[in-house]
Order: structure tokens, then sequence, then C-alpha cells
């Protein structure tokens, strides 16, 4: 099996698949061929094919035996051209007996033997498959590369009012450029002027355009359709997210599952041992018969007939082919390892906020305690919360803006107490914003205000208390909105075979259960922290195969914990895409179920191409040791095979 070329991005190979060993780069590596008779490998079987043919002809009509020989010869030498190259160069650098060392034995067993029209029918039918699977390979792997010319290669950079036309790679953090309609967006940016409506399909596999206004992100690789924006770059062409998407699709293409390892090991071992008992067959058939000419053919048709290239290639073509689908859908799927994790998963567990609900939550109600008003209680709380990065506090801030309050100055120092609240002090007071049990934990009463406590976290509310001095101010009920597909994507998975669904909370349980029950989950464990979310995961680990959905942040340590990790809504996150071991683009639970249908899928072809190979080498080997089957027919039906098992595993690239 010939190695492919590397990609045409600074990134590794995405599609670095050998049938049996890592090679070192091939000679006359044909790059970003679009046309199958572009490729040199190609073009050089096509001459063997020719050669075969005309000297079968001439053979025919009775030319001169030399004549005909010659044509048989110049046809083996055209198709070992690549593949006898490869072996040797196998052998002699890695001491590795490859699969193209078998074929080439056996093609010049034939030739040693007088047999110069079944050489070239081998060489030839083993030179055009290889050349047609690296092609074919060639075009899948082409497909994540031409990720990378979705972004213009030139932009329009704004300074001083003046537009110059400059190369992507010459626009810096913070340049300013201009998007017309219809141009593609050059960089990760931030939008200074304008509003447009823009198609980020490369980036979340969503192609319904997005509404976007000043202030808000954009991709690169996304497309402007109606608008002009001028966006303030906040990344290079070099570590943008689309590149980082190239990047990470590429490293998933290379890293292997333990299905692929197991072949790798199997086809060191297995190749060697083949190449022996051919030889074997050929000196104890000869021996024992003295016909040694006849052992010796036979020899070659078993080397041949068992060259395990279907086998070996029926799982990495399939992971390919399957990463490719999924990274255009918007899901990145890092790797072989994940895809076969993402196909046995039976126990999921789900964060609540981000994941579940949209993540943007807004505040509800206000509830004072006697004597104070809501402009209080959001004053107080807004001292807090101008410091904090959560969620929670972002709502109360925009509470505030809304009424027209005042934002009072920022406390002198600020604590966040993880998975309880926060707490600062500014002009002499203490200030504490937080669960009703961190008000418990403080031995603060909550004046009254329990029972409205319990109404707000029963209607699936999330109460957050503030105090200033130990002095309880009142309530806030702050709601988060359920994603729209949340209970679909629930039952589907559970049609996909999971088992087992969990919502993993740091929120009250009354409010998680609140949740759960709109979207179809049964099971939720409330007020955890991110360490009590990582030692759950190690818990529900022991009954299946585990799977936790998180916002690649705070949900790091259950991410990892998990059999896969998967981070929700990732396009332009970092973390999400550095922790996460699949990252689902858009803020869409459907990528989810679509995930798991990709990995149950990628194993059912999997185990189609494993059986159909076995199948083959059961039938071909002992039809090829008792002469049942010649040299041409094993020829056929070993490269027929290897090409059945390419064209049912890239199957997996247009579902």
């Amino acid at each position: 099996m010939p190695e492919l070329p590397g990609p045409a991005v600074n990134a590794p190979d995405p599609l670095g698949f050998a049938a049996d060993v890592d090679h070192d780069d091939d000679v006359d590596d044909d790059d970003d061929v679009e046309h199958v008779w572009e490729s040199r490998e190609v073009r050089w079987s096509a001459l063997a094919g020719f050669l075969l043919v005309v000297g079968f002809v001439a053979g025919r009509f009775d030319a001169p035996d030399i004549a005909v020989t010659g044509l048989y010869v110049a046809s083996t030498v055209a198709g070992l051209r690549f593949f006898a190259l490869e072996a040797v160069t196998e052998l002699v650098r890695e001491r590795v007996i490859g699969i193209e060392l078998l074929m080439t034995v056996g093609t010049l067993a034939a030739g040693g033997l007088g047999e110069w029209g079944e050489a070239a029918t081998l060489a030839f039918l083993y030179s055009i498959s290889e050349a047609l699977e690296e092609f074919t390979e060639d075009r899948t792997r082409n497909a994540i590369r031409a990720l990378m010319d979705l972004a213009p290669k030139r932009v329009n950079r704004l300074r001083d009012g003046v537009e110059e036309e400059i190369d992507l790679d010459a626009l810096a953090v913070g340049d300013r450029f201009v998007v017309r309609p219809g141009e593609g967006v050059g960089t990760d940016g931030v939008i200074v002027e304008g509003r447009s409506a823009l198609n980020e399909a490369a980036i979340t596999g969503e192609s319904a355009p997005v509404e976007k206004q000043t202030g808000d992100k954009v991709f690169a690789g996304t497309l402007n359709t109606t608008g002009a924006l001028v966006v303030e770059a906040t990344a290079t062409s070099a570590d943008n997210t689309l590149a980082k998407i190239v990047h990470l699709v590429s490293e998933a293409q290379e890293q292997k599952g333990r299905g692929e390892k197991f072949m790798d090991r199997f086809a060191r071992r297995y190749s060697p041992a083949v190449l022996a008992g051919g030889f074997a067959v050929a000196v104890g058939g000869g021996a024992l018969t003295g016909e040694w000419s006849e052992w010796v053919a036979r020899a070659a048709t078993v080397i041949v007939a068992a060259a395990p290239c279907a086998l070996v290639i029926s799982i990495p073509v399939s992971y390919v082919a399957a990463i490719g689908n999924a990274s255009r859908k918007g899901i990145l799927i890092k790797g072989g390892i994940y895809l076969e994790e993402l196909a046995r998963l039976t126990v999921l567990a789900l964060d609540k906020t981000g994941t579940l609900t949209q993540g943007q939550p807004r505040v509800v109600e206000v509830i004072p305690a006697p004597g104070e008003t809501e402009h209080t209680v959001l004053a107080a709380a807004s001292v807090v919360e101008q410091r904090s990065e959560h969620p929670l506090a972002k709502a109360v801030m925009v509470r505030t803006r809304d009424l027209g309050l005042a934002t009072p100055s920022a406390g002198d120092t600020f604590e966040a107490l993880v998975g309880a609240g926060a707490q600062a002090s500014a002009d002499g007071h203490r200030y504490l914003v937080g669960s009703p049990a961190l008000m418990e934990d403080r031995g603060l009463a909550l004046n009254g205000l329990r029972d409205r406590v319990e109404q707000l976290e029963t209607s699936g509310q999330t109460a957050i208390v503030t105090a200033v001095d130990d002095r309880v101010l009142g309530v806030i009920g702050i709601a988060d909105v359920i994603r729209p597909q949340a209970a679909d994507a629930i039952a589907e998975l559970r049609q996909e075979g999971v088992d087992r669904i969990v919502m993993l909370t740091g929120d009250n349980a009354r409010t998680g259960a609140a949740v759960a029950s709109q979207v179809g989950i049964d099971e939720v464990h409330a007020h955890l922290k991110p360490e009590d979310k990582s030692r759950l995961i190690a818990e529900l680990a022991r009954s299946g195969h585990v799977g936790m959905v998180g916002d690649g942040v705070n949900d790091a340590p259950a991410l990892a914990a998990a059999s896969v990790g998967i981070a929700m809504g990732t396009a332009g996150s970092d973390v999400a895409l550095e922790t996460a071991d699949v990252a689902l683009m858009a803020d869409d639970l459907s990528k989810l179920t679509e995930a798991l249908r990709i990995g149950r899928r990628t194993r059912r072809v999997v185990a189609q191409n494993i059986a159909l190979s076995l199948v083959i080498l059961a039938v071909l080997v002992p039809g090829a040791l008792f002469g049942v089957f010649g040299l041409p027919v094993a020829v056929l039906a070993h490269e027929l095979s290897e090409l059945a098992v390419i064209a049912n595993g890239l199957r997996l690239a247009r579902k």
C-alpha cells in the first residue's frame, strides 16, 4: 500500500494510513490531482495494462514469442514501478516485510518460471488497484484540505478610512478589514460596523444564514450574504477557527483506534508469516513431488491470495471517511478511538446550563426582603456580579442596565466561591451573592423568603440570594431557556441505544428536576462542583461506556474522566476545542445524536468490511494451496475485494 503525500497545510497528514506500516515519502508522489488521469501512478498502471493487452493480442495472432514475452516483461516492469520500489525501501530501511513485498515476490516468481503473462497480469491489477485507492484517498483528504480555500487569500484592510488590499497572511490581530456581500470572511474577528447574515456552514455545519451585528463574533471561512461589514481581527490566518478545525481534523485522522492499532500489529506479523508459508509450500511441495515449477507457481499464488490488503485497510478507510463527513456537519471527532467510543456509548451525562439550556439566563423575578426594594437588591448584587464571568452574573447585570439603574463602583476585593456564589467588599461593606445553601452555611436567615425560594426552584428557576453585612436583602429568580431540540434529542438518544441518561448540574435539585422533566431525563444529580461531576462520571463508568456533554470549560474535569468528552457549541472556543474528544461546533443538540449515529454506522461498516475480507481470505488461500485457483484468479479476487472494501467504507463520507 503506497504512502500518501503530505497535506498542503501545516498539519499532520489527515489520511496517512497505509495497510501495513508507516512509510517514508514516496518517489513521484502526486500532489492535489483533480482528475484520475493526472495521477502518475494511474498513467503508469494504464501503460502496464496497455502493454498487457497488446501482448495478449499479439500472442493470439502468432507473433514471435520473443516479441510477446518482451511486451509482457515491459508490462510487468511498468506495473512494478511503484510498489516494488516501496517494498525494497520498507525492507532495507525499516526491516519490515509488507504487503508490497508479497506482491513483488509473487510477480517475480511467476516471471522466473517463464509465466510472464501471469506476472504482467498480477503487476497490472495490483498497481491499478493501489493507484485508484490512493487517488480516492487523496480526493477524500483534499475535501478537508479544501476547507482552507474557503477563506479569501486577500482582504481589504481599513486604515485611517482608506482601504488597502493585502495578503491575508499580512493581516494582524487588531487590524480592521472590510467584508462586502458575497465575500468570505478572511479570519476570526468582531464586527465593529454594519450588520448582515452570514452562512456559517463551514464551521457549524448549519447552512441557514445567521444574523450578525455590531459586537458579534465572525469566523474565518464563513460567507457574508447581505450587508457590508467592518471587522476587527481577533486571530491571524494561522490560528483562526478554520485553521484550528483543519488541524484538528488532520490530527484526528492520524489518531488510530484500538482496531486500527491491532490491524497494524497483525500486518507486521502476518506478512512475514505469509512469505514464510509460501516458501514452505514451494520447498515442501517440490521436494515431495519433484514438480518444482508447479509448486513454485502454487506458492506464488498462495502468497498473493493470502496478502491481507482488504483486511488491513477495512478499518482506516472507514474511519477517515466518517471523520471527514462528521467535520463537514460541524462535528469534530478527534480520532478513531473516540469514533469507537461513540459507537459503544450506553451511558450519557449532560450538563444543564449551556447544554440542555441555551446558556443565556435572564432575570425573571426579584423578591425583596421586607423593607427592601427591587432596586436595592439589584444594586447590591451588581457590586459583586460586575466582576464575575458567570452566566447568572451577566443576567443580573443585564437586568440592572435594562432598568436604568446606576451601577455601583466595583468592589475593592472580589472572590468567586466555586459552585456557590461570589463575594466582594466595597466602601467598608461586605457583599455576598449566592445560593440559599451558601447563606445557610454563613448563618444568614432568609427572613421569611424560604417559601418563595422553593416556589422559584420548583418552577425551574435558579434562586440567588443577595446579602450585605450579614443581612439578606432579597432573592433573584433567574431562568434559562431550554433548547428547543432538547426533548427530541433525548428521545433520539434512547432510540440509538443509550440506556441511561443523567443530568449533572451545579444548580439546586428542584431546578434541575424541573428542567429534566421537560426534556425527558429521569436521573438528576444537583449541587455539584466540578470535582463532584468528575467523581460521578467515574462511578457511571462502572455501568458502561459513558459520555459527558458539557461546555468544555467548567466541565473540563468531567469531560476528561469520561470515555468520550463532548463539548457543545465550541466555535471559536480554544479551551473546548483542545479539551474535548468530540466538539459540536453549533449550539444544536441534534449534532449529538448525529455524532452517535456516525459512530454506530461506522462500526457496522467496519464489521461488514472485516467479514468480507475474512471470507475472501478463507476461500482464496485454501483454493490457491490446493491448486483450485491460478495466479490470475487470485490476483483479480484479491484486488476486487480491496476495492469493494474501499467503496463500502467511502459510503460513510456521503451520508
